[in-house]
């Protein structure tokens, strides 16, 4: 009776957990709100995009994409509820794709009148010839200067068909009288502007259209590599003629007259949704309404995609950055848009509060801190700039070229952070502090790829071997053996022997034959010592000629040998007896001598190569980090690091020993980095995943 009992009670619980069970397994994601999210088709507005999917997860939502459009399939798929919104609208011109009946919304201004575009042409060549506006180009003979195809018209490297730019283009063309002399380069733009900018660095002259925010003018700068074309008039196709009087800009660098006659209006960037949408979801309204990207965080990224390659993580992750360091206005954003949103970590917010600069003192080292077209980037100086968002500052970062300034300006209070791949070593830390160290590494070893080596290197390394061998002191020896036994056989010879002509100038040249080639080959047979003492000597000059002429070839041969293994180093064990370059107050110059080297000293590891490249050194052993980088980038293809990491190696921000509260703050923010995922996001994209 009891066991039926405990069976019923048994079946009642299953079968009440049946339901529960039933609920559990329903998706709880379908009943959060979703955003279908597109994206244009050009690159440069993809972060735009990332930072948008972030601010409406905030919010509370699940995005779903982005999609890839171009602008005609965006506007007829929000029209028809397709998708719900981008944030690429181009205004005016993108005016064109929406119907005056389409239930299409332009909400908020990310970028206010910042979009710019025009044309341009290298300065080298506007200056040769006085090309300073697109009119100039009906001149068959300015027209030419840039037709590459050989059709007799200008190439001008314009807009991907169905982009509201490449009409604009053509418009220009037809009322400006250019069509028989300029032609709209159309394709895809990236691979075109790419091959545009090798043109122009093998000093081509380049004709081309862009626009900004775009990673082309930190290329090719205006005002310092190109100049602005400017147009004869203002004119635009019908749909854009209400902005006909803002085409002439003010303040544009590399252009020859202020204000600009671009022929474009500036644009402004604005997001665009389904209008449908928009009224169902007024949080997100709310939240467009409130978004601003400021132009130069835009052209930034950009350039930092460009350089680092631009993979969807790297892209994310910018866009993840510049959610954290704008957390407190983000935070302001959500929760005007809806105060039960989840926002950003609140300590984020509260610190962003604070305010201030904290002022960095930045010495180049790649991968570390790297600066191209006038910007910094590299691990450190992303590190640094997420670190500073979190004590609510910005990280304002000036150059210099030691670690010795470095420590100056800490220790004098003009800087307050020191970064550049700097180790952390006992000296150092006698006169400035560490924070936590912020990447664990080791040396390595960068050598010269030996399928790199063409024929001429192989010659010019035979040389160079021979040169630093014992040979050139055994052929003056040869050289002196010689010319003793030539003018003996001379002496002894010359009166009865007609091989030996006289007088000394006629006969000098016999005997010296007769020494090479009884010295090496035991003669010829056609001179020989007719008297007993010249045959003696020969005896005995065979005997030592052999002995000096064998020295002679095995110092060739074990120079040669030499030269062969020095390529074969595999471990810090190889480079004992070996040429090794490193750079001065380095971990590598505290190491090198405890095997055995006494390494080649450089100032800046940068010297260190072309010393690799030209033979000069058989190694360089330096921090890791900075030798696979410049592997994998400059050096790619010639040189290359072998073996595993030694002689572990801590790097860590410099700051002073006299502010151990910022030191405080400084370390809890990495710690906060490193517990959110973050950290590891951003070592992963500079050096990889961890095996």
């Amino acid at each position: 009776m009891r066991r039926a009992s405990i069976a019923v009670v048994l079946i009642m619980i299953a079968m009440l957990a049946l339901p529960l069970g039933q609920a559990a397994a329903q998706d709880p994601s379908e009943d959060v709100p979703r955003v279908r999210l597109a994206r244009a088709t050009w690159d440069t507005g993809w972060f735009q995009a990332e930072v948008y999917r972030l601010l409406l997860e905030r919010l509370g939502y699940r995005v779903d994409g982005p999609v890839t459009m171009d602008n005609a399939q965006f506007y007829e798929a929000v029209a028809a509820g397709e998708v719900d919104l981008w944030a690429n609208g181009w205004f005016p011109a993108h005016e064109v794709f929406i119907a005056d009946t389409a239930p299409v919304s332009r909400v908020g201004t990310a970028v206010d009148d910042g979009a710019l575009q025009g044309y341009f042409v290298d300065a080298a060549t506007a200056a040769t010839h006085r090309i300073f506006n697109l009119g100039d180009l009906a001149d068959p003979a300015v027209a030419a200067l840039f037709d590459h195809d050989g059709d007799g018209r200008a190439d001008l490297v314009g807009c991907n068909v169905g982009w509201s730019c490449a009409a604009t283009i053509d418009h220009h063309l037809e009322a400006y009288g250019l069509t028989g002399t300029v032609e709209q380069v159309q394709g895809d733009y990236s691979p075109l502007i790419t091959e545009t900018i090798d043109r122009f660095r093998s000093g081509q002259p380049v004709l081309y259209f862009t626009w900004t925010p775009n990673w082309t003018v930190g290329e090719l700068v205006p005002g310092s590599d190109v100049v602005w074309l400017e147009t004869p008039f203002p004119s635009l196709p019908p749909d854009q003629a209400a902005a006909l009087d803002r085409t002439a800009i003010a303040g544009i660098d590399g252009c020859a007259h202020d204000p600009c006659q671009t022929g474009w209006p500036p644009n402004d960037i604005r997001a665009v949704a389904n209008s449908d949408f928009l009224d169902a979801n007024p949080s997100v309204r709310t939240l467009l309404e409130q978004v601003v990207i400021p132009l130069a965080d835009i052209s930034a990224q950009n350039v930092r995609m460009v350089t680092l390659g631009g993979d969807p993580s790297d892209i994310r992750r910018h866009a993840e950055e510049w959610v954290a360091a704008n957390a407190a206005l983000v935070n302001r954003w959500i929760t005007a848009a809806d105060p039960d949103a989840i926002g950003l970590d609140d300590t984020a917010g509260d610190a962003a509060e604070a305010g201030g600069t904290l002022s960095v003192a930045a010495r180049s080292l790649p991968p570390f801190v790297i600066y191209e077209n006038r910007t910094y980037s590299g691990f450190e100086v992303e590190l640094v700039q997420l670190v500073a968002a979190k004590l609510g500052m910005s990280a304002e970062i000036y150059a210099v070229d030691t670690v010795a300034k470095q420590v100056d300006d800490i220790s004098r209070g003009v800087a307050q952070v020191g970064l550049g791949g700097v180790a952390v070593t006992e000296s150092r830390e006698e006169v400035v502090d560490f924070s936590l160290p912020v990447l664990d590494s080791g040396l390595t070893i960068l050598v010269l790829n030996q399928s790199s080596r063409g024929l001429v290197d192989r010659i010019a390394a035979f040389f160079r071997a021979i040169a630093s061998s014992d040979l050139p002191w055994l052929l003056v020896v040869f050289g002196i053996a010689v010319l003793v036994a030539a003018h003996l056989i001379w002496w002894l010879e010359r009166h009865n022997n007609p091989d030996f002509a006289t007088p000394y100038r006629r006969g000098i040249w016999d005997s010296f034959y007769w020494s090479v080639v009884t010295m090496s080959t035991v003669g010829y047979g056609d001179k020989v010592a007719r008297g007993t003492k010249g045959r003696v000597l020969a005896l005995l000059w065979i005997g030592l000629g052999t002995l000096v002429f064998a020295s002679f070839t095995a110092a060739i041969a074990s120079s040669l040998a030499v030269n062969e293994l020095r390529s074969e180093i595999s471990g810090p064990s190889d480079l004992v007896g070996r040429r090794v370059a490193t750079a001065t107050h380095s971990a590598g110059e505290a190491y090198l001598p405890s095997i055995g080297v006494g390494p080649v000293l450089v100032d800046d590891i940068e010297d260190a190569y072309p010393l690799l490249l030209d033979g000069e050194v058989d190694a360089v052993v330096f921090d890791a980090p900075v030798l696979q980088f410049h592997a994998a980038r400059e050096g790619a293809g010639e040189v290359g690091t072998v073996g595993a990491d030694f002689q572990r190696v801590q790097y860590g921000l410099m700051l002073s020993e006299d502010d151990p509260e910022l030191q405080e703050r400084i370390d809890l923010a990495l710690l906060d980095l490193v517990e959110s995922g973050i950290y590891q996001r951003l070592h992963d994209a500079w050096f990889g995943a961890s095996p």
